[in-house]
């Protein structure tokens, strides 16, 4: 079921100026539930799933509707979706368990994953800088245990690559701009649950390498489009998965993870930045967060 607003909730999906600290709202809805923006590769659109649907609009505000974009019969999508480096192409994960190709103009899906049986689902997250691959978390549920690792397959479709082979819950994998590094979450720091913390990796799974290194629980890192910055949202300590509705911080560091600090404190979580959200100048950012009335 998509998800939907508390009683007297809205969302605002807003685009905040690094460069001057000016934030601006695109967008305010208290009817749909928007999540998870991305910049179009031009700058001009910002792309957010809601309902279970893909929408546009124009990221300067000259809109005040948003426009759907069609999926030409892919199931209802959840909150990952990424745009390949052209902009022709958006790639979302549905609720089936799989990840499709859609024209960003609209038209005939394309399913990318392949069959890992029914117990296995693909959760989108990046795509490579040359647009050859995608990566993404694998869940595979059992009787016994719920398993996420990170994986990747090429755009086109093709074989599968595990990058990680653990029992401690990996998400939110990306790409480095450079296409050097796979960025994620892990609780492989800590053996107890709700202690998220940021990590990179080479795209073969090798040098894996811890960033942050503190009480609260990091999630979703992404890597600015020059390089030079990483965002993520940090849940408070303890916070187990990355829930909906909870008071967190949006933060900056270099992509090695020091220099860390608060950007915006907001009510939100799960949708604020769950896919890449930077714009392709590296200036802005773009978030969601839900207040109550």
């Amino acid at each position: 079921m998509p998800r939907t607003h508390l009683p007297g909730q809205r969302s605002r999906l807003w685009v905040i100026d690094l460069e001057t600290g000016e934030r601006r709202v695109v967008l305010e809805s208290a009817d749909l539930l928007i999540e998870a923006p991305n910049w179009s590769p031009d700058g001009r659109d910002l792309v957010v799933n809601g309902d279970g649907r893909l929408f546009r609009i124009a990221a300067d505000g000259s809109q005040e509707h948003l426009t759907e974009i069609d999926l030409a019969g892919v199931p209802e999508i959840n909150n990952d979706h990424v745009l390949s480096p052209d902009g022709a192409t958006v790639f979302v994960s549905a609720e089936d368990g799989h990840i499709y190709a859609v024209p960003y103009a609209g038209g005939s899906h394309r399913r990318v994953t392949n069959d890992r049986g029914p117990d296995f689902h693909h959760y989108l997250h990046g795509i490579s800088p040359d647009g050859a691959l995608l990566a993404y978390i694998g869940l595979s549920r059992s009787a016994d245990a719920v398993v996420t690792n990170v994986f990747t397959v090429p755009t086109e479709g093709g074989q599968d690559v595990q990058l990680t082979d653990d029992a401690f819950p990996d998400d939110g994998a990306e790409f480095s701009p450079d296409g050097a590094w796979v960025y994620f979450n892990s609780e492989r720091a800590d053996t107890g649950a709700g202690h998220a913390q940021l990590f990179r990796m080479r795209p073969d799974g090798s040098d894996v390498e811890q960033l942050t290194h503190d009480e609260r629980v990091n999630w979703f890192p992404h890597v600015s489009p020059d390089g030079s910055m990483m965002a993520y949202v940090s849940f408070p300590a303890g916070t187990l998965g990355h829930p909906e509705n909870l008071d967190v911080i949006l933060r900056l560091a270099r992509p090695d993870g020091s220099d860390g600090r608060d950007l915006v404190y907001l009510f939100g979580g799960q949708g604020t930045i769950n896919v890449p959200s930077w714009a392709p100048d590296s200036r802005s950012l773009a978030y969601v967060d839900y207040p109550l009335a």
